[in-house]
């Protein structure tokens, strides 16, 4: 049998040839179609809140939970439906998840009332939460052992920079046309992945010996569901709030519940809580989990800056993202030679390494003055940093999983993603306020407490105050963009030190290889 060949298991028992090279590619552009759908799903609507609000005659809050749903309902559901992927066969799970993603597209789009984008938003979030692990668990299960690395380094890259992309295409929609036509890209991209899907992905799935772990499914919905809420609705609604804490109780009871019973039910558990001794679970899962909310919150901290401080579109300030999209695909592209050469631990310390070299850069060399050349530097660098962290990242999350279960191996590492993601824009974003509260207060002389007061909650108001300000609104622009500058540095400086604090873990924790060993275990012991 060549080397770019190797044995699948197809739904009927029997044993077929895996796909040859060519065929390979198109099942890697296919499953890359419908991961960027997605993805684009995930932040294009932020570019269109204003708009949907008035057009949808709802408040801003609604607004907030049409954006937060999707991202809720995905979170929740990801760990239950990539196992349920394992058992009913991947290929006919892929279908099922963008027949139910596209017809919800298409509903969000014609959508009449802020109540039927909810419930479509809601579905969109459960037809996303079978494709994304569906997606990564095709790769694991059909690639040989001498291409995965390259395919995981696509899928990653584009589970990275196809948010910006995504980010940006929605603004140019905006800008040219209506908000409506946000959907336009992600149905496209799940009708050509469902042809696709049909004609070039086999079919794979998992014998299993035991029942499904239903009870362990239904707690981890609820501890995730708890968790993420409260990352997502803490800022808003208050840390202290007792909804927040009632919230917050219920989700971190369940988390103990959920480590409890998968740890009694041992081989027959959704997850086994036991392989995060290993150091490519534990070390994978902590890596995506800093590296991707270090970026969501770097994101909370960009817009303002370039909405606000540098007055730039949503259009604009989506362009300007592009070159981190742009590096990151680059890096993800370089990671697999790069790990094969130095090992998955040392490719993600130098990954960690440069990401927080570009938020040193960010932090040291920004200013209203030079505007976005001042970061540009910092923003390619990340991109890179994040590239190269986040490729073997994710293999050794799914090399720490027996084969027929990578459906919940790639749930793992996409939940890993998307609590990172909440909890950086949380934490980033506190930082943020709190540092420009904190600046701006100190410059403010003779300026009207009305006026004080809405400058103080955030530079968007700030910007909208001085409008109204008088003599004394050029003043107020020029210090609520300087006390922006202050809460962005140290924002960014904490993510240094959370940066640094990764990279010593991963020097002395890190993965240090992923070939396997002759007795099919892998060289840190893995079976």
């Amino acid at each position: 049998m060549s080397t770019d060949r190797a044995q699948v298991a197809p739904t009927d028992g029997a044993v077929e040839d895996a796909p040859d090279a060519r065929r390979l590619r198109w099942i890697l552009i296919t499953v890359s179609m419908a991961l960027m759908a997605v993805i684009a799903s995930v932040s294009g609507l932020n570019v269109a809140q204003t708009e949907i609000a008035v057009d949808l005659e709802t408040s801003q809050s609604t607004v907030l939970w049409i954006i937060n749903i999707y991202t809720l309902s995905l979170s929740a559901l990801l760990l239950p439906l990539g196992a349920i992927g394992d058992r009913l066969g991947r290929r006919p799970m892929l279908i099922a998840g963008l027949g139910i993603f596209g017809a919800a597209s298409v509903v969000a789009s014609l959508a009449p009332s802020a109540e039927v984008m909810l419930t479509a938003r809601v579905a969109g979030g459960v037809g996303a939460a079978i494709i994304m692990p569906v997606t990564l668990a095709v790769i694991t299960s059909t690639f040989p052992e001498d291409q995965r690395g390259k395919a995981i380094g696509v899928w990653t890259g584009v589970a990275g920079g196809g948010g910006i992309l995504g980010m940006f295409l929605a603004a140019l929609l905006v800008d040219i046309a209506d908000w409506r036509w946000l959907f336009t890209l992600p149905i496209v991209l799940v009708v050509v992945a469902l042809a696709m899907t049909m004609v070039t992905v086999p079919n794979s799935r998992e014998r299993p010996a035991h029942t499904f772990d239903s009870v362990g499914a239904l707690v981890s919905v609820v501890a995730v569901s708890g968790l993420v809420f409260v990352l997502q609705e803490g800022p808003e609604r208050g840390w202290t709030e007792p909804e927040t804490l009632a919230v917050l109780a219920v989700g971190l009871i369940a988390t103990a519940g959920f480590v409890l019973w998968e740890l009694r039910r041992r081989d027959a558990s959704l997850l086994d809580i036991r392989l995060f001794r290993e150091r490519g679970l534990s070390g994978g899962s902590i890596t995506l989990l800093v590296v991707f909310g270090v970026q969501s919150g770097t994101f909370v901290v960009l817009f303002p800056f370039f909405q606000a401080v540098l007055d730039w579109s949503a259009l604009l300030s989506a362009a300007a993202l592009m070159p981190m999209a742009a590096a990151m695909m680059a890096a993800s592209g370089l990671a697999p030679r790069l790990t094969s050469r130095i090992t998955p631990g040392r490719t993600m310390t130098a990954g960690i390494a440069l990401t927080g070299a570009g938020l040193a850069l960010m932090a040291t060399t920004v200013s209203v003055e030079h505007g976005y050349l001042s970061i540009l530097p910092g923003i390619v660098v990340m991109g890179v940093g994040m590239g190269l962290a986040m490729v073997p990242s994710t293999e050794a999350i799914t090399r720490s999983l027996p084969r027929e279960k990578q459906g919940v191996a790639s749930a793992l590492n996409d939940v890993t993603r998307e609590f990172g993601t909440a909890l950086g824009i949380a934490m980033l974003g506190a930082i943020l306020t709190a540092g420009y509260r904190q600046a701006i207060d100190e410059r403010f002389t003779g300026v009207p407490d009305e006026t004080a007061d809405t400058a103080r909650e955030g530079i968007a108001t700030a910007v909208q105050a001085s409008g109204g300000a008088g003599p004394q609104a050029q003043y107020l622009l020029d210090a609520a963009r300087e006390s922006y500058i202050e809460g962005w540095q140290q924002s960014m400086w904490v993510g240094v030190a959370v940066m640094g604090v990764l990279a010593v873990y991963t020097a002395l924790r890190g993965p240090r290889h992923t070939a396997p060993r002759a007795d099919g275990h892998d060289v840190d012991g893995r079976k």
